[in-house]
Formats: C-alpha cells, sequence, structure tokens
C-alpha cells in the first residue's frame, strides 16, 4: 500500500480540526446573538407592556379627578423648587416669583369673569394689584391698608367712569355688580398676596411662609390622594362633586403631620403650637379651595385658565394658599415669641 505522503501528485487535505474550531465557535457565537436578541425582544415587549398598564392607570385617574397625574407632579415638583430655592437662599427673591404670580392671577380671574359677561377693567385692575403687592413688602402697615383702600377705590371708582362713558342700557343690578366683583378681585388676589409678603417680611418670616404653602400643599396632597384610593361619600357634591369626606380625612392627617414637623424642626415652636398651626391651616385652605369652586361653578368654568399644565390656572394653585394668608400672619405674631432660641 502506497502512502500518500510518498505520492508527490497528491495534494495534502487540510487539517479539519482548526475548521470545526471554527465551525463550533461561529455556532456558539449565532447561538448567543439569538439568545441576545431574544432577551432584547422580551425586555421591549415588557417595557411596552408597563408603558400599556401605566398610561392606562392614569387615564383612569385623569377621568376620576380631571388632572393629568404626571404632568401634574412635574410642573408642582418645578414650582416648588423655585418657592423653596428662593425662601431658602435670599428671601427678597421670593418677591420676583410672588408678584407675577399674583399678576397672573388677578388677570386670568378678570378675563374669566369678562367671558362670563361681568365688566372688568383689566388693566387698572393689574395697576393697582401691583401697588397693593408691593406695599405689604415695602411699606408699613398703615401705609399698606391704605393702599388697599386706594386699589379698591381706583377699580371701583373706574368701572363706575367707564360704564357712563359706554351709555348703554345696562341694568343698574348688573352695574352693582361689575362694581363689587371689581373690589372682590384686588380683595380676594392682591390683597391676601400681600398679607404673605408682610409675613415674608418679618424676622424668620421665610420660614413661616414656606410652612405655611406646605402645610397648604400637604392638605391638598393628602386629600388627593386619599380621595383617589378611598373617596366614596361626597363632601359638597353640588360645589365640588369630586370632593369626598374621605379625602377630606386624608386633608387632616397630611396637614396635622405638616404642621407639627414644620412647628419643630424649621419654626421652632412647641408641638402643640405646629398642630394648632396645621389645623387652622387646614380649616382655611379647605374654605378656600371650595370657595373657588362655588366661583368657578357660578361661572360656569372647569379651571380658570390652562397656564400650568395638569393644574388648570395660577388661582386654581392658589385657592388654598391665598385664605391661609391670614391666620399664618396671625399665628406668626402670636407664636413667634414661643420660638425655641
Amino acid at each position: 500500500m502506497t502512502d500518500a505522503s510518498d505520492d508527490p501528485e497528491r495534494t495534502p487535505e487540510p487539517p479539519t480540526r482548526r475548521t470545526g474550531g471554527r465551525r463550533a465557535s461561529g455556532d456558539a457565537g449565532d447561538e448567543f446573538t439569538s439568545h441576545l436578541r431574544s432577551a432584547r425582544s422580551e425586555f421591549e415587549q415588557q417595557v411596552e407592556r408597563a408603558r400599556a398598564d401605566f398610561d392606562l392607570a392614569n387615564e383612569k385617574i385623569k377621568q376620576r379627578t380631571g388632572r393629568d397625574l404626571i404632568v401634574a407632579t412635574l410642573v408642582g415638583l418645578a414650582l416648588g423648587v423655585i418657592v423653596i430655592g428662593s425662601l431658602m437662599f435670599f428671601k427678597p427673591l421670593f418677591l420676583l416669583f410672588a408678584v407675577p404670580v399674583a399678576l397672573l392671577g388677578v388677570f386670568e380671574f378678570s378675563r374669566a369673569l369678562q367671558v362670563a359677561g361681568r365688566r372688568v377693567d383689566v388693566v387698572p385692575q393689574l395697576i393697582a394689584a401691583l401697588g397693593l403687592v408691593l406695599a405689604g413688602y415695602f411699606f408699613d402697615y398703615f401705609t399698606h391698608w391704605t393702599v388697599a383702600f386706594a386699589a379698591v377705590a381706583i377699580v371701583v371708582v373706574w368701572r363706575l367712569i367707564a360704564q357712563m362713558a359706554a351709555h348703554d342700557s345696562r341694568a343698574y343690578g348688573d352695574v352693582l355688580a361689575d362694581v363689587l366683583i371689581s373690589g372682590f378681585v384686588q380683595l380676594y388676589v392682591a390683597f391676601l398676596g400681600s398679607l404673605l409678603l408682610i409675613l415674608l417680611r418679618q424676622e424668620q418670616g421665610e420660614w413661616w411662609v414656606l410652612a405655611m404653602i406646605g402645610t397648604a400643599v400637604a392638605a391638598d396632597t393628602g386629600a388627593y390622594a386619599f380621595g383617589l384610593m378611598f373617596g366614596k361619600h361626597p363632601m359638597a357634591p353640588r360645589i365640588s362633586p369630586k370632593k369626598t369626606w374621605e379625602g377630606f380625612g386624608g386633608a387632616v392627617i397630611a396637614a396635622v403631620a405638616a404642621g407639627v414637623l414644620f412647628g419643630l424642626f424649621l419654626l421652632q415652636v412647641p408641638w402643640w403650637a405646629g398642630l394648632v398651626f396645621g389645623l387652622v391651616i387646614l380649616a382655611t385652605a379647605t374654605v378656600g379651595d371650595l370657595g373657588e369652586s362655588m366661583i368657578k361653578r357660578d361661572l360656569g368654568i372647569k379651571d380658570m385658565s390652562s397656564w400650568l399644565p395638569g393644574h388648570g390656572g395660577v388661582l386654581d394653585r392658589l385657592d388654598s394658599i391665598l385664605p391661609s394668608t391670614v391666620p399664618a400672619l396671625a399665628l406668626y405674631f402670636l407664636f413667634f415669641p414661643l420660638v425655641v432660641a
């Protein structure tokens, strides 16, 4: 038998061991890539299912509460950062936020009233509101009250003169309502907003402003969460059908907890003073919320405007804060002597 190596014309076959290794390595690589693609496809499917479930849950919340939870949360966090940052580092910076917000509130309230058929003069309202709000921070108490009286008088007299110049057949009752509403805009938005700035300018006033806003927001959040989870019994169906007693219970818990915590760690007052602070702010915040709901129902609107996505208008966020400025300022003068040095 002739050996293959003895035949010079026969080409030796290439070794098969190395080729088999390459083929095995390629098969392993293809199998790994296939597993990777399968895992990626499964992960994408899980993400899509989770997103669909979340969108469905968010849509149910939106249908029940009338708010987009995600957008509302993001906007609320952004506003919170601005408020907390300005109050913590240099409290006059808060004016750059508070004054425009007050003017926006006056503007959107005036526009909503105009759409409802009331005659409200926007420009005089804004000028009077600007002077009244700034007076709360820069002037003494007597001057502030004088400016408040002047602001109301300006918008009332302007409305009367404008009505006389119109030469129309508007009924006496409508004219009287226009005059009263014009003064109410100044008292409700500008005057209450100026009280917040009076509180701000006091010694350690920035912390009391922060505590008041934080407690009002906590009450609103507690009412929202408990109402969403447990709400069954309407609290005031003719005024605000979506507010429930279960939600109010959540507001009580959140406001009391916030008041005590703010009192102990921020305001440096006894725990019972923080408890009183939380309960009082809860009461005024609830009344303010229901009061604005009643105004919107009378005007036939859902929100004052759509400037704040997920929240509505500026006044829709200030409804619980503006009335709370009165007790917050009173409690400051009552409890500040109790501050622990």
